[in-house]
């Protein structure tokens, strides 16, 4: 054995003879590198409601019971919990090797050795069988000098984290995906019943200038056009409506229903879109706390740290104690004689010599897996900052889309009550009411796009800022 192990088994004992060690690097906890501030007028630096209930803004109660359905239901996130449950089960096989292993035997056999063998304990030389009865506790305890155990349970602990975070995560998601879908359906629905008005209009027109053309005061290409805007209407009907099925499906699916379970509940989906408050978004250097992917990198990275731990542990003797005490005779009758207990108790050490750098290369990947779960944290936080930088710009260039178009919808329909007017003074005639009508409708249907769009992209901005997971 060379002078460095000597140094190291000295400097380890003198360690044991303080108090027990704990090899390898305390975990530190890493700075999140955030902005101080978030850039954009959409949002403000209020903190978020401590329920993180951030679909409530949206003033929809069927919107609200999906989410909390949702919570319940959702298959994924009942996966990631049994998740959990797993890992704390592991967690508990790993801490349970910090104690006393003690277990009871009992056993009674009756045999017979060969004559020509090696040994015969009972003493008949294999001329005769025998009994043999036991009754015997057991006891054995490793020393966790080093800490490679409390190292192990430390890591553990960072693994039942990671699983906590995926639950976290798949809160987010679900609740997310659960908003999508059903502004989605919103939408599908407004723009559905902007579509079907637009077809009535365009019907109208068709028939108008077919009669003018009666009259001939309308061309074949006015006909033909009208008859284009018709069909072209029409077909927007069947996707919008195969939209809607797909978008209540969907629904059903994260709340873990059949198909059509929840057309009832569905049924009185709002079509107006009211005004929003603007986006409490926290102060940047809490976003570390509520992502839960910043957070299961931290964790991630501490587990990795503790392991360094183990792997350094490894090079080192493992002492366990081992106690044995019971009877044991020849006859059942004799097993509770003084004179037949028996009874063993001692350490027993192992220490490796050579295994060929196992142990080096093991520390060494530890290290490595140390080094990538702190890149793997920074990318982490930087994504985190791109995603809300992304989702703040997002959403507020979705308002400002729908500020512009409401200003086009109220000249629009100023345009439709001038047309209306005059009609009645005969100034135009129906079809040029009619196509103002039209215009005005594409108007709303485009408006109402815009609107969708930015309530989709405020659930963005929430689920980038961690929103969406009670902090229990």
């Amino acid at each position: 054995m060379g002078a460095p192990r000597w140094k190291t088994l000295a400097g380890s004992m003198l360690c044991v003879l303080l108090s027990s060690c704990t090899l390898g690097p305390d975990f530190v906890r890493p700075a999140a590198e955030l902005p101080s501030q978030w850039p954009g007028t959409a949002v403000n630096a209020a903190a978020l409601d401590d329920d993180a209930a951030w679909w409530a803004g949206f003033e929809d109660p069927i919107l609200g019971r999906l989410a909390a359905e949702a919570l319940h239901a959702n298959l994924d996130l009942r996966l990631a919990a049994n998740r959990v449950q797993q890992s704390r089960a592991a967690r508990g096989i790993v801490a349970a090797e910090r104690l006393p292993a003690v277990g009871v035997s009992a056993s009674g056999v009756r045999a017979r050795n060969s004559e020509v063998g090696l040994n015969d304990p009972s003493g008949n030389a294999g001329r005769a069988d025998y009994g043999l009865f036991q009754a015997a506790v057991g006891l054995s305890w490793e020393l966790d000098l080093w800490g490679r155990v409390r190292r192990q349970t430390e890591a553990a602990d960072a693994r039942v984290r990671i699983a906590e975070e995926d639950v976290h995560a798949a809160q987010t998601a679900v609740l997310a995906e659960t908003a999508r879908d059903y502004l989605q359906l919103r939408a599908t629905r407004q723009l559905l019943a902007i579509t079907e008005d637009s077809l009535r209009i365009a019907r109208d027109i068709q028939r108008l200038t077919v009669s003018r053309q009666r009259q001939g005061v309308a061309s074949t290409l006015q006909v033909a056009s009208a008859a284009t805007q018709v069909a072209a209407l029409e077909a927007r009907l069947a996707p919008l409506r195969h939209r809607d099925a797909q978008l209540r499906s969907a629904l059903a699916l994260l709340l873990a229903q059949p198909p059509q379970a929840l057309d009832a509940t569905l049924a009185g989906v709002r079509r107006d879109w009211p005004a929003l408050p603007a986006v409490a978004t926290g102060l940047p250097s809490e976003l570390a706390g509520r992502r839960p992917d910043i957070r299961r990198a931290e964790a991630a990275l501490h587990a990795a740290t503790a392991s360094i731990g183990v792997a350094k542990a490894s090079f080192l003797p493992r002492i366990t104690l081992n106690g044995d005490a019971g009877f044991q005779s020849r006859q059942l009758d004799d097993l509770d004689g003084w004179n037949a207990h028996r009874f063993s108790i001692g350490p027993s050490i192992s220490l490796p010599i050579f295994q060929g750098g196992r142990l080096k290369a093991n520390l060494a990947l530890s290290r490595l897996q140390q080094q990538q779960a702190a890149l793997q944290f920074r990318r982490t936080v930087l994504q985190a900052w791109h995603d809300v930088d992304d989702a703040i710009d997002g959403y507020g260039a979705e308002q400002q889309r729908t500020v512009s178009l409401q200003v086009a919808v109220v000249e629009s329909e100023r345009a439709l009550e001038a047309a209306q007017r005059q009609y009645q003074a005969g100034v135009v005639d129906m079809l040029d009411v009619l196509t103002t009508q039209r215009i005005a409708l594409d108007t709303q249907a485009a408006l109402a796009n815009s609107q969708a769009a930015a309530a989709i992209a405020r659930v963005d901005l929430y689920r980038a800022l961690g929103g969406g997971w009670p902090p229990s």
